[in-house]
């Protein structure tokens, strides 16, 4: 972290608010069919078992503009369900959430991309999608072809694209919009160290530029390394919001203590 992290901390606790969630709840509705045999399909018609899943449980928190905010927890505990919430993907059942600027989510690979287009394509198709004109893509599809080193693969359906060359795309469309708020769900984890590693460059550009970031990763050292504060959410509870050390220190302790 940067030997300036608790100004910028201060400068932000005064900041408009980028974020905001009161009693945030979303529940899913899940459906089991049984359907495993001839005797199941035939018993469709009956009333079908329907489980109730809360993946967010009346979480609550603000998020000033210009903050990097990491999110933790293990596998479940609704980390990508909040940012779905944030990026609208998913609408809350119950609570408020409050969003201030356009936000460019970068949650899972391939996302918002059409396999049959062509990177170009998708590049347009995204570029729309998160709030540019056409001619505003126009005039940065050189910055995010060459961001993403894709020169040679640009006019290729994405089909064709590895999970690297995904995630080397998408961060490159994402870091080109001019987005008040960035969500990073995982994706760095993939491709080699030299393009994440230019990734991370981007983020501080970010936070020099005073944009709000969240940041969801298994890798407690990029959390703490990125991150000023983290949210530590344990199956759709927020246990704990503070400095990122402490957070991760709280949560890698709970990790070790399960046996």
């Amino acid at each position: 972290m940067e030997a300036t992290s608790e100004a910028r901390a201060e400068a932000t606790a005064h900041a408009p608010v980028a974020i905001r969630a009161e009693n945030l709840t979303k529940e899913f509705k899940l459906a089991h069919h049984a359907y495993a045999s001839l005797k199941g399909l035939f018993l469709s018609f009956l009333p079908k078992r329907v489980e109730h899943l809360v993946a967010l449980r009346q979480v609550s928190f603000t998020i000033h503009r210009g903050e990097t905010v990491g999110i933790i927890g293990q596998n479940g505990s609704g980390k990508s369900t909040l940012l779905g919430i944030i990026a609208r993907v998913y609408r809350p059942t119950s609570g408020i959430i409050e969003i201030n600027g356009r936000v460019a989510p970068l949650l899972e690979l391939g996302a918002g991309f059409h396999p049959d287009l062509t990177g170009l394509e998708n590049i347009y198709f995204n570029g729309v999608i998160l709030g540019l004109t056409r001619k505003q893509v126009a005039e940065r599809i050189d910055a995010i072809v060459q961001f993403a080193e894709l020169e040679g693969y640009i006019d290729a359906p994405i089909r064709t694209y590895s999970s690297g060359m995904l995630m080397r795309l998408g961060f490159a469309v994402a870091a080109h919009v001019d987005a008040d708020i960035l969500l990073v769900d995982e994706v760095l984890a993939v491709g080699d160290a030299r393009f994440q590693q230019k990734c991370y460059d981007k983020i501080r550009q970010f936070q020099r530029e005073g944009r709000t970031i969240l940041f969801v990763s298994h890798d407690m050292e990029a959390i703490q390394h990125v991150a000023q504060r983290v949210l530590w959410l344990d199956k759709g509870i927020l246990r704990a919001d503070g400095d990122a050390r402490t957070v991760v220190q709280q949560y890698l302790e709970s990790v070790q203590a399960v046996p």
